[in-house]
């Protein structure tokens, strides 16, 4: 039976079952895996730190004073006894007059503290903090050991669309990934793009990075310089070779910039060049023979087809 008492910081046993979940929980995932590992170290050793509970005294007819707690901070753990077949685990009976707020702030504060919470149910936490209770960016960050930008940096990642939010609480892309993807917060089109390079790719943040900012460049780029023949061409060259082209003219010529990541992109790189005229080659029909002996520029025929075989290359995403 727990103990109806309680003074201070003194640590009092409580049965599992009595203890409810905090409402406020703002960690949405847990890992299976670690959990039944705690389990496993909480039957040879106990629980070493205490949970943190309210306690509420609940009048029912007939029955009289009923006791139950609701938990503050250490569901993991709650969890894990539960696994382990825990009938009691210690706790601390904070005061019942806890405001939801001040549940919802420990919380969070013992998530961060444990490096528990992934980036998504932080920003969620941090937005219930502002939404609910009103409180400011600032006053946030004061009241979880964080600077404002930092609070201000975490919500803005609730901008991105719902595949990419399920990806980083997944682990598919991290923290880092998520500014280079905001900052083609305007450009859909492009960030799903850049969303999915990164997953296929694996792209490191700093590669990511690097491609943001060229497409963020793009979007200031001066169009008109470039025929409407030469934008298209860049498009369909940028499909074709799976990552971004970019065509740049002169006064004379111009220059043609294939973006890779790696060596293995720049060896598919390369192999898609070198087999693509290869096997478009054999749907060109053949030009009949010359009926003159005189044998006609080599070069001029060669880089005609290879321009025209290149141009053609198809079957990759960006």
């Amino acid at each position: 039976m727990a103990h109806t008492g309680y003074m201070g910081d003194s640590i009092f046993w409580v049965e599992v079952e009595r203890i409810k979940p905090n409402p406020f929980q703002p960690r949405k995932t847990f890992d299976e895996v670690a959990l039944a590992s705690l389990a496993e170290s909480i039957r040879q050793y106990g629980v070493l730190q205490p949970l943190t509970v309210t306690r509420k005294e609940i009048e029912r007819p007939g029955e009289g004073i009923f006791v139950e707690y609701e938990l503050v901070a250490g569901e993991r753990r709650l969890r894990a006894s539960k696994l382990a077949g825990i009938a009691q685990v210690p706790v601390v009976i904070r005061s019942a007059e806890d405001t939801d707020r001040m549940k919802l702030e420990l919380a969070i504060i013992e998530n961060l503290q444990r490096e528990d919470l992934n980036a998504v149910d932080r920003a969620l936490a941090f937005k219930r903090l502002a939404d609910d209770f009103g409180l400011k960016h600032a006053e946030i960050g004061q009241r979880v050991g964080k600077s404002r930008e930092y609070v201000s940096n975490t919500l803005r990642i609730l901008l991105l669309p719902q595949e990419m939010l399920d990806a980083l609480s997944r682990g598919d892309i991290s923290d880092g990934h998520t500014r280079p993807l905001l900052m083609l917060q305007d450009r859909k089109e492009e960030q799903a793009t850049l969303f999915h390079d990164i997953v296929a790719r694996r792209l490191s943040v700093r590669d990511t990075e690097q491609l943001a900012r060229r497409v963020a460049v793009d979007k200031v780029r001066n169009h008109e310089s470039l025929s409407p023949d030469v934008i298209a061409l860049e498009k369909q060259l940028s499909e074709a070779l799976g990552t971004k082209v970019r065509i740049e003219k002169k006064e004379k010529g111009g220059k043609v910039t294939i973006d890779f990541f790696s060596p293995e992109d720049l060896a598919n790189l390369c192999m898609s060049l070198a087999m693509k005229p290869e096997s478009s080659a054999a749907s060109i029909p053949s030009e009949p023979a010359p009926t003159s002996s005189e044998p006609l520029p080599a070069a001029p025929v060669q880089k005609k087809e290879d321009d025209q075989n290149l141009y053609s290359v198809s079957g990759f995403t960006v």
